[in-house]
């Protein structure tokens, strides 16, 4: 199944609403899916701190690409900005064609439920909820009827391997499964990117190698979009796209090499 089609999450393709109304919107047919240019983050302090130093970046849909730099190397707002949880300072950020430095902070919201998917090195289960309605919720803000919510997230955690886990609690799941389920709640709205930080990085190395794997099957099979941003070197040379980070700045990114 194509990775934009899924039964009971598909939505009326458009363009953003200028009005501060949700954006509905769809991958463009070419360009990239995701692209900052010449972005720059800096906060208040005496010197300011610059994070983020004129980043420029294109990611197109169905690439695999890691974004890899030490701590301190400014991978954690490059996250944020290019999950336009955090606006830039100087620059743009475009996500599935659209500006979003021209959007409100409503209608960035509508374009990020509906195209952009997380996974978090710490999860961020509901406790109270089942592993069906974690993944859930996921489609919460796209305005999916409850029904339709739990067939998806049905077919997204059957996707993961987790069929069999649909009604456990994140207490009753291993490490491992937990993550997978954070993956399910990622990607059951089929969005245009999923960003992952640092996804393994609190689990064991055969946990982290079967998170490892399964990221590279959804990219071959369903043809994923996923970027993921870590600092271990080992994880990015899994992906046959690396782009490395140091002092606010890309420090190298073998693309533009191959190119």
């Amino acid at each position: 199944m194509p990775w934009h089609r899924q039964p009971g999450v598909d939505r009326e393709r458009g363009s953003v609403a200028q009005d501060g109304g949700d954006p509905s919107v769809s991958p463009p047919a070419t360009g990239p899916v995701l692209e900052l240019r010449n972005v720059t983050r800096s906060y208040p302090g005496d010197p300011p701190v610059e994070a983020l130093r004129g980043v420029s970046l294109s990611i197109r849909s169905g690439e695999l690409v890691a974004l890899a730099g030490p701590s301190g190397s400014g991978k954690s707002t490059l996250l944020h900005v290019m999950g336009t949880l955090d606006r830039p300072t100087a620059g743009s950020v475009w996500v599935v064609g659209h500006d979003t430095t021209r959007l409100r902070d409503g209608q960035v919201s509508g374009l990020r439920a509906r195209t952009i998917g997380f996974v978090f090195q710490q999860f961020f289960l509901l406790e109270a909820l089942t592993a069906l309605d974690n993944v859930a919720n996921g489609l919460l803000y796209a305005g999916t009827p409850l029904r339709m919510r739990r067939s998806a997230a049905e077919a997204a955690l059957s996707r993961v391997g987790l069929e069999h886990r649909l009604h456990h609690r994140p207490t009753q799941l291993s490490g491992g499964e937990q993550q997978r389920v954070a993956i399910a709640r990622a990607i059951v709205g089929r969005p245009a990117i999923v960003l992952a930080d640092e996804p393994t990085g609190n689990l064991d190395s055969v946990a982290g190698a079967a998170i490892l794997e399964l990221l590279l099957d959804l990219n071959r099979t369903d043809g994923a979009t996923i970027a993921v941003i870590t600092h271990d070197h080992d994880l990015a040379a899994a992906f046959p796209r690396q782009v490395w980070i140091r002092d606010g700045t890309i420090e190298r990114d073998n693309a533009e090499v191959a190119a």
